[in-house]
């Protein structure tokens, strides 16, 4: 075998960093494209009134004048207005779509209806590289609206850390891909969650670093077990994850706050910022959650988890009732 050169392997890097680039090239002129046909028969459907029929010759035409062309059916010309139509009026957006495939924001601008629920997709695609089949599991366990309501509840810790949390953890956790029946242990949870590494990670963001299960925290002269600990890259801390099969109670709180004081003192290294401790429990009340957070200057966040998927609609409502009464104490407060 030949030894290995390292020349040989920058070539490798420059051969794969071109090739990289080329591809993402295409990928900007074919959405360039699209956006420019897309603009064409919009302006044409109201200018001059082009219908299906119309549309519908001008994708023959093209078939029969440029035959190795392919996605250009009258469907996807419809697409392509669609497409200019959604993002024509929001320059960010407009920019953002730019980098991702065809693919990537057909799924977006048909299925996201506000700007802010598409910003929040291309952004999520962008930063995590996201395949379509990932981008489609995030819309189908409905991320966007459960990263909006873990917002509206963050905790008085949480707020005042000095790394921004926007975006980085979900009020309710979907594990659908654990299959775990109604009844299940702690362990059985915990296991499932280890065993299924990838899928969790996706789950939770591309940000998180798994450092341990059962991670062992040693205070005076006794031991403690943290369920799950990963490392948040961005945020630069340690996460906990404390896991409960059952309703939230206050009393979790006071483990979980032991547990974000050990990590502090005995495993955070001086440039980290301080720890995060995310309670994940079966289900909670949302009434018991604000009292048992509302004097608590512990960064934590207590979310639920679901091992089957939730309506869309569902959190939908949620998140416009809660937004409905954060609005109202900012006008009480006033």
């Amino acid at each position: 075998m030949d030894k290995l050169n390292p020349n040989f392997i920058e070539v490798i890097s420059l051969i794969r960093s071109a090739r990289n680039r080329a591809l993402q090239a295409v990928n900007n002129d074919l959405i360039h494209l699209y956006w420019q046909v897309g603009k064409y028969i919009s302006e044409k459907v109201d200018s001059e009134k082009w219908g299906k029929g119309v549309v519908a010759n001008l994708a023959d035409f093209i078939q029969r004048n440029e035959p190795d062309l392919k996605g250009f059916s009258d469907k996807n010309l419809w697409r392509m207005k669609q497409f200019y139509e959604v993002y024509q009026g929001n320059e960010k957006l407009a920019t953002l779509c730019r980098e991702l495939s065809w693919s990537h924001n057909r799924i977006i601008f048909a299925r996201c209806k506000t700007d802010e629920e598409r910003h929040y997709y291309l952004n999520l695609c962008i930063k995590e590289r996201y395949s379509v089949r990932d981008l489609e599991r995030q819309i189908n366990t409905s991320s966007f609206e459960r990263t909006k309501l873990a917002e509206l509840k963050l905790s008085s810790g949480m707020k005042e850390l000095p790394q921004n949390v926007t975006n980085a953890f979900k009020d309710t956790y979907i594990f659908e891909f654990l299959g775990l029946p109604d009844q299940h242990s702690e362990s059985d949870l915990q296991k499932g969650l280890v065993h299924n590494l990838k899928h969790f990670i996706l789950e939770l963001g591309g940000d998180f670093t798994f450092m341990g299960e059962s991670y062992r925290l040693q205070v005076g002269n006794e031991d403690f077990y943290i369920d799950l600990v990963f490392y948040h890259r961005t945020l630069q801390c340690l996460v906990a994850f404390e896991l409960k099969i059952d309703k939230f109670r206050p009393e979790h709180m006071g483990q979980l706050e032991f547990y974000l004081e050990a990590l502090d003192r005995d495993v955070k290294k001086a440039h980290e910022n301080p720890s995060i401790g995310i309670l994940l429990c079966a289900y909670k009340d949302n009434d018991v959650v604000e009292y048992a957070l509302s004097r608590s200057v512990s960064p934590t966040l207590i979310a639920d988890y679901e091992t089957k998927l939730i309506s869309k609609a569902v959190l939908q409502r949620k998140l416009h009732e809660l937004m409905e009464e954060a609005e109202l104490r900012l006008e009480k407060e006033e």
